[in-house]
């Protein structure tokens, strides 16, 4: 596996464990619907949100958080809308981001962001 993609997984793995400790219920890891992919669809309460992992080794060229486009945002509200129709869910849906990156000790920063974008 490529090394981006070794980051990746990491990411996500320590989002989700991230999350979990928040009492977070993990229904998805990496949702699939036409040309989107979901990181992590979860569950608080009756919230229903739908969670993009951006991880970086390092902010030299801007946040994590900064590398998700409008483009992304429509994909990701395509394929929640597509979860939630073919699991017949009833829910409220909130989009956060989870934006990981090394800090200058080698260590990975964690940043939950809730109510990230809206979908329109």
């Amino acid at each position: 596996m490529a090394e981006h993609n070794d980051l990746g997984q990491l990411g996500e793995d320590l989002a989700v464990s991230f999350l979990e400790e928040k009492q977070y219920q993990i229904l998805e890891r990496n949702y699939r619907f036409q040309k989107a992919e979901i990181d992590i669809i979860a569950q608080i309460e009756d919230v229903l949100v739908v969670v993009e992992v951006k991880t970086r080794t390092s902010v030299a060229f801007g946040l994590p958080q900064d590398f998700i486009k409008p483009a992304k945002i429509k994909l990701l509200v395509k394929a929640i809308n597509q979860y939630i129709v073919d699991k017949d869910l009833n829910l409220n849906v909130r989009f956060d981001i989870v934006a990981i990156h090394k800090n200058t000790k080698g260590i990975f920063d964690i940043e939950h962001i809730e109510d990230a974008f809206y979908h329109f």
